[in-house]
């Protein structure tokens, strides 16, 4: 029997169909032979009780758990009708239900093991000039090459050694990864611009990508004043107690976020003069190498990148020129402290012209003067 109503549920374990979801399934209901019944129960492996009680109208069984031989076409009077549903489509009367999820849809299972070996063990005393099947497929019985043998497990050994030292050098840099304080503080792209003023953290590794080979023979500010008055050539500065891009970033902390050289000192575990020295020496490379950078703008790309409102009222504009001043510290000399005070940032700044192209990018920057010169007079 089947049956069509919207609210049809499968009974079978571990069979989440219905009529509502798959409307092209049939949903019969349990026979009412009670031999037949039986069978069904136990095919689906659910005992009558508590937690399940066959029901007429409300316990079905999907059409996906029989075969299609268990269908027949035709209105033979020994067969069972499906209510309402795919006319001269029927069941069979004996029909039950033997494709379940357990086992794999009735799809026919491999023979095992010892069936297997067995039945070769028949062939071979019926036909004993054969073959074996995995002789006849892979050669098993074949004698290798002489110093096959030898060459294989001398590469083996090779490619045992060559992993070992891959995992050495693995380990090795997870190791060194982990002590990076750049991987400890700058997590998201938050801490990035908190820290660095980068944008990203993408932007920030492009740009370390595009200096570290140069960076790689940075010196030493303190070693290069040294080396001033003899002719001897400058070599590379010995190995550092912070990794390279550790020092970029204690830089950046320094120069970006304006944290102590105290507070530096204690969260990268160096001293102060290593904190001072390697900020000092940042700031003179980036200087040589971002100095020497072309960013003036040509009148040609000012006006093919120049905004509607400025072709329309101020075609002929180069450049807009501001200035701008950086808080600095207090030096303890007060006429020092007199020629660095601004009186419009009310403390010591340091004060430089800005150059922006009419599409926004800066295009000059000038030399930095103490705060309490006047615009006018840079």
């Amino acid at each position: 029997m089947a049956q069509t109503k919207a609210r049809c549920h499968c009974s079978v374990p571990l069979c989440s169909s219905n009529k509502q979801r798959q409307p092209y399934l049939r949903f019969h209901g349990f026979p009412t032979d009670q031999v037949v019944r039986k069978m069904w129960i136990t095919a689906i492996k659910r005992d009558e009780g508590e937690t399940f009680k066959i029901k007429q109208g409300s316990t079905y069984v999907c059409s996906r758990h029989f075969h299609e031989s268990d269908y027949i076409t035709g209105s033979d009077s020994g067969l069972l009708a499906l209510d309402n549903f795919a006319p001269g489509r029927r069941l069979k009367v004996n029909s039950v239900p033997s494709r379940f999820e357990w086992n794999n849809w009735g799809l026919p299972t491999r023979e095992s093991v010892y069936k297997r070996v067995n039945k070769r063990m028949v062939d071979r005393e019926i036909s004993p000039d054969l073959p074996s099947e995995a002789t006849r497929e892979h050669g098993y019985g074949t004698a290798p090459t002489p110093g096959a043998l030898d060459a294989a497990a001398e590469r083996i050994q090779q490619l045992e050694q060559e992993i070992a030292g891959m995992k050495k050098e693995m380990s090795l840099l997870k190791a060194e990864l982990a002590q990076l304080r750049f991987n400890r503080f700058c997590i998201s792209d938050k801490d990035i611009r908190f820290y660095t003023r980068f944008t990203s953290r993408d932007v920030f590794c492009d740009f370390w990508e595009a200096i570290k080979p140069s960076a790689t023979r940075l010196v030493y500010w303190s070693k290069a004043q040294k080396k001033a008055q003899s002719s001897e050539p400058l070599s590379p500065s010995p190995s550092r107690r912070l990794p390279l891009i550790d020092e970029f970033f204690l830089f950046c902390c320094r120069i970006a976020a304006g944290l102590p050289e105290k507070v530096l000192a204690d969260l990268f575990e160096v001293s102060m003069s290593t904190v001072s020295r390697a900020v000092i020496t940042w700031a003179n490379y980036l200087y040589l190498i971002l100095g020497s950078l072309p960013i003036w703008m040509s009148k040609r790309q000012i006006r093919n990148t120049m905004p509607t409102k400025f072709v329309q009222y101020c075609p002929n504009v180069r450049v807009i020129i501001d200035c701008t001043e950086v808080r600095c510290q207090s030096p303890s000399s007060l006429t020092l402290q007199s020629e660095l005070f601004s009186p419009y940032k009310n403390t010591t700044t340091f004060k430089g012209l800005i150059g922006v192209a009419p599409c926004s990018a800066v295009t000059f920057v000038s030399s930095l003067f103490t705060g309490s010169i006047s615009d006018r007079k840079i």
